[in-house]
C-alpha cells in the first residue's frame, strides 16, 4: 500500500499546489509511482499546470459515482501521473466530499505516493483531504499572517490525529523583513522539512506546463524540492542513500 501525503496550507497563493506538483515529480524521478490527486475541486489548477485543462473523466465524475478512479489517472510526459479535478463552473457543487477518503484509499493499492493537493484553508473539501491523508505536509511563507495560518493547520491535523510531516516554507528571500525560520518552527512546533527560494524559474515551468524539476534541474528551487523528496522517501541503508544521492546529481546535471 502507498502513503498518502496531503498538501495543505492555511490560506491561498503561498506555493502549495506548486510544491504538490514538484514533489510529486520529484518522487517521480527517484523511481517511485506517483499519483497527484487535485482536490481543490472549486479551483482546480494541477491539470493546469500539467497541460491537461480538460480530460473526458475527472475527479469529479469519479466522486458522483459515474467512474471509477482508474478512469480519471492520466499520465504526464514525464511519467508522473495526475488526477485533474473539471474546470466547468457546473460541476463546482455537484460532488460529493465524503467519498473523498474512500476514493483516495483506492488511490492507495495503485502507487507508492499520493499526493493531494489540497483547497486552500479549512473547507469541507480540504477537511476531507486532511482525513484521506496519512501524512500531512503543511505549506507556508514566511510571513506572519501565513504562519499564523498554518498554525490553524498545524493545529487541525493534529486534532484529527493526523501527524504533520513537516512544514515547507516557499517564497523565501532571506530578507530582514521575513520571519526568522528558528520563529516559525517555534510557533508551529513542526520540524521544517524544506525551504523553496523566491525562483523565477517556477513561474517559467508554469509556463511550460511542467514541474520545475524537470523544466529546470539545475534551478535552487528545483533542487530543494529533490532533497524534500528523499527526506520524504527517509531510506536508512547507505547504499540506498547513496544510490539516490546519485540518482539526483544526475538530475541537475541535465542540461
Amino acid at each position: 500500500m502507498g502513503r498518502v501525503i496531503a498538501v495543505i496550507s492555511g490560506k491561498g497563493g503561498v506555493g502549495k499546489t506548486t510544491t504538490a506538483i514538484n514533489l510529486g515529480a520529484a518522487l517521480n524521478r527517484l523511481e517511485k509511482e506517483v499519483v497527484v490527486v487535485d482536490l481543490n475541486l472549486n479551483t482546480p489548477n494541477i491539470g493546469i499546470h500539467l497541460g491537461a485543462p480538460i480530460v473526458p473523466v475527472t475527479l469529479n465524475h469519479v466522486l458522483k459515482g459515474k467512474a471509477d478512479i482508474e478512469e480519471a489517472i492520466y499520465e504526464h510526459s514525464s511519467g508522473t501521473k495526475i488526477v485533474p479535478s473539471s474546470l466547468s463552473i457546473k460541476e463546482i457543487t455537484k460532488f460529493n466530499t465524503k467519498r473523498i477518503p474512500s476514493v483516495i484509499k483506492e488511490l492507495k493499492a495503485l502507487a507508492d505516493f499520493v499526493i493531494l493537493d489540497s483547497a486552500a484553508g479549512f473547507s469541507e473539501e480540504a477537511m476531507a483531504t486532511i482525513e484521506a491523508g496519512d501524512e500531512i505536509i503543511i505549506v507556508t511563507n514566511p510571513e506572519m499572517p501565513s504562519v499564523t495560518d498554518a498554525l490553524k493547520a498545524v493545529k487541525v491535523a493534529r486534532e484529527m490525529g493526523k501527524e504533520v510531516k513537516g512544514i515547507i516554507i516557499t517564497r523565501h528571500r532571506g530578507e530582514s523583513y521575513e520571519m526568522p525560520l528558528s520563529s516559525i518552527k517555534s510557533m508551529l512546533e513542526s520540524s521544517i522539512i524544506g525551504i523553496i527560494p523566491e525562483d523565477k524559474s517556477i513561474k517559467e515551468a508554469l509556463n511550460k506546463r511542467d514541474a520545475v524539476v524537470h523544466t529546470h534541474p539545475k534551478s535552487k528551487s528545483a533542487k530543494k524540492y529533490n532533497e524534500i523528496a528523499i527526506k520524504i522517501i527517509g531510506t536508512t541503508s547507505k547504499e540506498k542513500k547513496k544510490s539516490i544521492f546519485s540518482k539526483l546529481l544526475s538530475f541537475m546535471d541535465e542540461d
